[in-house]
């Protein structure tokens, strides 16, 4: 799909990975809708993208765990640009360390899945009417390897692939595009919470992160999303090792899981 003349929403658009996305939309020529937690953080990105293209962006608060503010976000859109062909589920929140409590996994299950299934519920069924649409998921390499540090974060990252893969087998024969975006280290503020936790496994989380491959920039990441998007390619790799990583796994599971515990005792080491 050309990205051009488009009508795209951006979760998790204030900055990160969705602020480099936004801006490299309006950069192809796409009318954009900028949603974030922090209102003013999209304000202030949005006022930054249509400096050279005024109209093509406005930005919304809102929260993506509550389906009526998706609703709202999707009906803005509709006012503003016209009916949606691009959504970018991109907000997410890396969720409590270790086991966690019944609040982080509500919360990390509400952003980082429910939030994919009830915009999909809403956005779908156009979609159907019109003949095509696009669905951009991010999720992590969690989600096809796992996460040490966070059991919410590498479960709904798991979940989060899985959905976005029913999506596609579902209805990707009736011109609803799917892709699914799977980076490993990115500098984003995500990136450091684990290090900033105070728990031990918090800091081993961000430094398996940080020293498993090259830690990226949200623009490298953007480029290689809407090139995804441009080719209709399901599975965004912006770290091409993770295949490898991915297909070692899937080879010998037993090999994999000792391999990481071993992975684990080391960074922990390391960390106290």
């Amino acid at each position: 799909m050309k990205v051009a003349g488009r009508t795209a929403i951006v979760t998790g658009g204030g900055g990160g990975i969705g602020g480099a996305i936004a801006r490299l939309l309006v950069r192809e020529g796409a009318r954009v809708v900028v949603a974030d937690l922090d209102a003013d953080a999209a304000e202030s990105l949005v006022r930054s993208i249509t400096q050279d293209a005024p109209g093509s962006a406005v930005a919304v608060g809102a929260d993506v765990s509550d389906p009526a503010q998706i609703s709202g976000l999707i009906a803005r859109a509709q006012d503003e640009f016209g009916p949606v062909d691009l959504y970018f589920a991109n907000a997410g929140v890396v969720g409590p360390v270790g086991l966690g409590d019944d609040a982080g996994w509500n919360t990390a299950i509400d952003v980082n899945v429910n939030a994919h299934v009830r915009a999909a519920q809403l956005l779908v069924p156009g979609w159907l009417e019109r003949g095509e649409g696009y669905f951009v998921s991010t999720a992590s390499a969690a989600g096809l390897l796992t996460q040490i540090g966070s059991a919410a974060y590498a479960v709904t990252k798991h979940a989060a692939v899985g959905f976005a893969e029913w999506l596609s087998v579902t209805y990707g024969d009736n011109g609803i595009r799917v892709s699914c975006l799977c980076p490993m280290g990115v500098e984003t503020k995500l990136l450091r919470a684990g290090a900033e936790s105070g728990d031990a496994l918090g800091a081993a989380a961000t430094r398996a992160v940080t020293t498993a491959g090259a830690v990226l920039s949200p623009d490298e990441v953007a480029t290689v999303v809407l090139e995804a998007v441009d080719a209709e390619r399901f599975l965004i790799l912006p770290h091409p090792e993770v295949l490898e990583m991915y297909r070692g796994k899937g080879a010998d599971y037993d090999r994999w899981l000792g391999g990481m515990r071993r992975y684990q005792a080391a960074l922990l080491q390391t960390a106290e």
